[in-house]
């Protein structure tokens, strides 16, 4: 299967996911030299580990695309969900949004797990490891998963209504959780919807249909204010 949208890049690279129990997925990227990527929003936080470099970093959720430069050697990272990361991290994803932060500005001294990543085999299980237990400490208040599964379905209103909240109290929550107000998340989370679909051969007019735009060109407009590119390049190998 092609790769999801945040580590589409403009160079050849070796990317794989796997499911890791508590959290989105852990990931590994492989760059063989330096180069470019274009990272794109996808609603999600990452802990991301630098083999090549030490570095221990949190990339908060973004809100455009960027492009980025990439030097050799391997990364490896633990994606949260939607509204997922804070709870982990100790602050509101607001505080996280287009950002990338040491990680150890967050949980403090991290010599330890430094120590432990360049010792591992297995550095995604490290990282993974670490982030569920902090989840296990302090798991996301359920209502963060309410609002992710009803946001593309429901107007700001409606939702808040069925949620108990003001729509002020909504807007709060919803920085707090995800980094956006309930707008922004949801052309966040459609954005990535389409985009998985497009990675994986969906035609874009049957994307735009599936996934709530008004045609092929409201899809064509939103891609390019989001990723910054036509849907096509962002996608292509």
């Amino acid at each position: 299967m092609p790769p999801p949208a945040r580590p589409a890049t403009t160079i050849v690279r070796v990317y794989e996911e796997q499911p890791f129990p508590g959290v989105a997925c852990v990931w590994r990227r492989t760059t063989p030299s330096t180069a470019v990527a274009r990272i794109v929003p996808d609603g999600c936080t990452d802990i991301i580990y630098s083999a090549a470099t030490g570095d221990v970093f949190v990339a908060g959720p973004d809100t455009v695309g960027h492009v980025t430069p990439m030097r050799s050697g391997a990364l490896f990272g633990v994606r949260f969900g939607p509204g997922v990361g804070p709870s982990a991290l100790g602050v509101p994803a607001v505080e996280l949004r287009d950002q990338r932060v040491p990680l150890e500005a967050l949980w403090g001294p991290s010599s330890r797990l430094e120590d432990a990543l360049g010792a591992a085999d297995d550095p995604c299980a490290v990282l993974a490891s670490a982030a569920v237990a902090r989840l296990r400490e302090t798991p996301p208040e359920p209502v963060v998963g309410a609002i992710a599964s009803a946001v593309s379905s429901s107007s700001v209103g409606e939702l808040a209504w069925s949620l108990g909240f003001s729509a002020r109290q909504l807007h709060r929550r919803s920085l707090a959780a995800f980094g956006y107000g309930p707008k922004v998340l949801h052309r966040v989370l459609r954005f990535d919807r389409a985009v998985k679909l497009a990675w994986a051969g969906v035609p874009f007019a049957d994307i735009a249909h599936r996934t709530g735009y008004a045609d092929q060109a409201h899809l064509s407009r939103e891609v390019r204010e989001l990723a910054g590119v036509p849907l096509g390049q962002l996608i292509r190998p």
